[in-house]
């Protein structure tokens, strides 16, 4: 017990520091505008900007009263006054620890600790009718107060508040008292309740991110799941039957042409039932409903069409076409269209009212996609589940490729994709 209460006062008077400051809002960060030119920082930060104007308003205000006091006292008393210095230590010590707070909390109260002793020694020289703080002075070490019960660990600011209260206890020992050590204790609470509050909601959104991560794999592992369930019904049996009965007819016909042709319209037969199947399970396998289709998969061809229905839903769409685009595999045309297609539908159902700007671009080796789309004009749909990200991101994978999607940092939203395109070697193998 003793060594803890050590500790936390040796951290609190020397060794310790604060935890970092928490990201702002963007509301409180503004960016540099570019006719500034190049500056060692990007953006303003309006907190701290607040505190080094708010320091420069008390060290002036105060500067002046005390020079005005201090002459005032040597012309009319001579030798009553104090030495000018100590009218500058004053004005830098009820300013300076404002101008620390949001930086670096405790050096702030360590600085408001070593020097408001001779600033209200001044203070009650120069004004000893009055209370032996001033008004910048008080409002100063409050915001300070705050500032550590925020960010310093809850024994330091403990430690903080009891220094605190001791020297008001010590120090001005009247009536007026009670009411400080009040203002104090709220001070530092109210900077521990905002704390507590701060890593309360940390730790929710971390757990909000665990639990979307852990749906998101579940569904990809249950789709998988069902992919691998029904494509083993299908394939297996008939593959397996038609591995049988290729080995079985040649030695069943025994070179007679009628039975082996016999054989074959019968593995042939076999061949076609296993793709009708086979079609119709992939038709049905993400249709809730369980209603098939085997019409043939979109591709290229049909992108103007899937384009005229977005603009007929009110969007804005804009395609870009680079490279060959002709004699691409099936599989990555029907990748191309379906990450179109999501992406176009989540810029109408998130963004509606809104821009979107669709790129392709055939390299030798690969399809580029880009989707982009601005804020919305109109109020944005509701918020699904995220499945389509994860359709996306599934097709891009199953061809070797990659995807990234994201918010912009002036609205919208964009969409990347990357698809390898084989040679010819390669799909013909």
């Amino acid at each position: 017990m003793i060594s803890a209460v050590l500790n936390a006062l040796w951290d609190t008077l020397a060794r310790g520091d604060a935890d970092p400051p928490t990201p702002r809002s963007p509301r409180l960060r503004w960016p540099m505008p570019r006719w500034a030119g190049p500056l060692p920082f990007r953006t303003i930060d309006v907190v701290r900007v607040g505190d080094l104007v708010l320091a420069g308003l008390f060290f002036g205000l105060t500067l002046s009263e005390f020079l005005n006091a201090n002459e005032l006292l040597w012309a009319t008393r001579r030798l009553v006054g104090v030495p000018v210095l100590l009218v500058y230590v004053a004005a830098l010590a009820f300013s300076v620890p404002l101008a620390l707070r949001d930086r670096w909390p405790l050096a702030a109260w360590r600085t408001a600790a070593l020097s408001y002793p001779f600033a209200i020694y001044v203070t009650t020289r120069l004004h000893p009718d009055d209370l032996p703080y001033s008004t910048p002075a008080a409002i100063t070490y409050l915001l300070v107060l705050y500032a550590v019960g925020l960010r310093a660990k809850p024994a330091v600011s403990l430690v903080v508040w009891f220094l605190t209260i001791l020297t008001l206890w010590v120090g001005h020992p009247d009536t007026g008292v009670v009411i400080e050590m009040i203002v104090v204790t709220v001070a530092v609470l109210f900077g521990y309740n905002v704390r507590v509050r701060r890593s309360a909601t940390a730790k929710l959104v971390e757990e909000e991110r665990r639990t979307e991560l852990a749906q998101g794999a579940q569904a990809v592992l249950a789709e998988r799941t069902r992919i691998a369930r029904e494509l083993h019904d299908v394939v297996a049996h008939h593959m397996s039957v038609i591995a049988i009965q290729a080995e079985a007819v040649p030695l069943e016909a025994r070179g007679n042409p009628e039975l082996l042709e016999k054989g074959w319209a019968q593995i042939r037969g076999l061949s076609l039932e296993a793709m009708a199947e086979l079609r119709q399970v992939l038709g049905v396998l993400r249709d809730e409903e369980g209603r098939t289709d085997t019409a043939p998969q979109p591709g290229l061809d049909r992108m103007e069409e899937l384009v005229a229905t977005t603009r007929a839903a009110g969007i804005a769409v804009t395609v870009k076409r680079s490279g060959p685009l002709e004699g691409l595999p099936s599989a990555v045309e029907l990748a191309v269209y379906r990450i179109t297609q999501e992406s176009l539908s989540n810029a109408m159902r998130h963004a509606p009212g809104s821009a979107v700007a669709v790129e392709i671009t055939r390299t030798a080796q690969e399809v580029r996609l880009r989707v982009v789309n601005g804020p919305g004009g109109a109020s944005p749909g509701p918020t699904g589940a995220g499945h389509g990200l994860l359709g996306m991101r599934e097709r891009a994978t199953l061809l070797g490729g990659t995807l990234e999607a994201g918010p912009l940092a002036g609205g919208g939203f964009e969409v990347q994709a990357v698809l390898p395109v084989p040679d010819e070697g390669e799909v013909g193998s």
